[in-house]
C-alpha cells in the first residue's frame, strides 16, 4: 500500500501539496512514484513562472514512462527543488521529503478543492 501523509492536499491525478504560510511545496505522491518506477528525469519550471492550477507544469519521466506533472494549484514558482536535476531518484526514495517546486500561493481556496489524506486513500483504492 502506497503511504499517504496526513496534512497534506490531493489532486486526482496525483499531486500533492504541503502548505507552509502563503506556500505550497508540490510534488507527487508515493501511489505515483511507485506506479512510475525509477524516476530518471524530472522536468521543472524555471523560478518565477506562473503556474495555474489543474494545468501542466513540468513531467516526470521513468524507465517505464513520461508522467505531466499538473498543478494542483495556481501561483508563482519561488523555488524548485534543485537536487532534483541531479538526482532524480530522489522522488522515488521518499516522494514527500522531495518536493518539486515551492509555490507562492495566489488562491489558498483552491486547496478546498483538493482531497485530505482519507480521501485520496479511497481514491487510490478504487
Amino acid at each position: 500500500m502506497a503511504k499517504v501523509m496526513e496534512g497534506l492536499y490531493y489532486s486526482e491525478s496525483h499531486e500533492y501539496v504541503r502548505v507552509e504560510g502563503d506556500y505550497g511545496f508540490i510534488g507527487i505522491t508515493d501511489y505515483a512514484q511507485n506506479a512510475l518506477g525509477n524516476v530518471v528525469y524530472v522536468d521543472m519550471p524555471e523560478v518565477d513562472d506562473e503556474v495555474t492550477a489543474g494545468e501542466e507544469f513540468g513531467a516526470v519521466e521513468s524507465v517505464k514512462a513520461a508522467s505531466d506533472l499538473m498543478s494542483p494549484v495556481s501561483g508563482t514558482v519561488v523555488e524548485i527543488n534543485e537536487a532534483l536535476e541531479d538526482s532524480p531518484e530522489l522522488v522515488n526514495q521518499d516522494a514527500y521529503e522531495n518536493w518539486i517546486i515551492k509555490v507562492e500561493m495566489s488562491d489558498k481556496s483552491e486547496l478546498d478543492s483538493l482531497m485530505d489524506a482519507a480521501a485520496y486513500e479511497t481514491f487510490c483504492a478504487r
